[in-house]
């Protein structure tokens, strides 16, 4: 039964790294829906007005960021863009890795490495999966030394 537990405990860890890793883009849009929604609820909306308002704010987030990524051509500004929505995943992976972390060592020193290592690695992610999905697909194959 123990084996079991461990075995558990395991699988629900790495299910969580793997949801964390696979939402990390839309932490902004998540963080913008919900804040239009509280302040669509707070000015008399009403539930289903605050859910509608959020959504919308979200979606609209999300899609502007990928239409702004998917057009702007300069890479200062396409990476300026990338990091307001990399942002906040960053700061997702920090607080969702120590939370696991917090429960594996008792260091505060060590919490604070692995919490910051793993920042990073949400951040890496979310940052490639995000110009991933603005980049589509271009139908040019790049081969090194091949003239294209």
């Amino acid at each position: 039964m123990i084996v079991l537990g461990i075995l558990l405990s395991i699988a629900t860890i790495g299910f969580f790294c793997w949801l964390l890793f696979t939402l990390a883009v839309f932490a902004l849009p998540f963080f913008v829906g919900v804040t239009a929604g509280t302040w669509a609820f707070h000015t008399g909306a009403g539930w289903l007005g605050a859910i509608v308002v959020g959504a919308l704010a979200a979606g609209l987030t999300f899609g502007g960021g990928q239409a702004l990524l998917a057009t702007v051509r300069p890479t200062g500004a396409r990476a300026l863009i990338a990091s307001v929505f990399v942002a906040p995943a960053i700061i997702a992976g920090y607080h969702a890795t120590h939370g696991i972390v917090q429960h594996l060592m008792p260091s505060g020193a060590w919490q604070t490495v692995f919490s910051a290592t793993g920042a990073m690695a949400v951040g890496a992610t979310a940052f490639v999966r995000l110009v991933g999905m603005a980049a589509g697909p271009s139908g040019r194959v790049l081969t090194p030394g091949a003239a294209n």
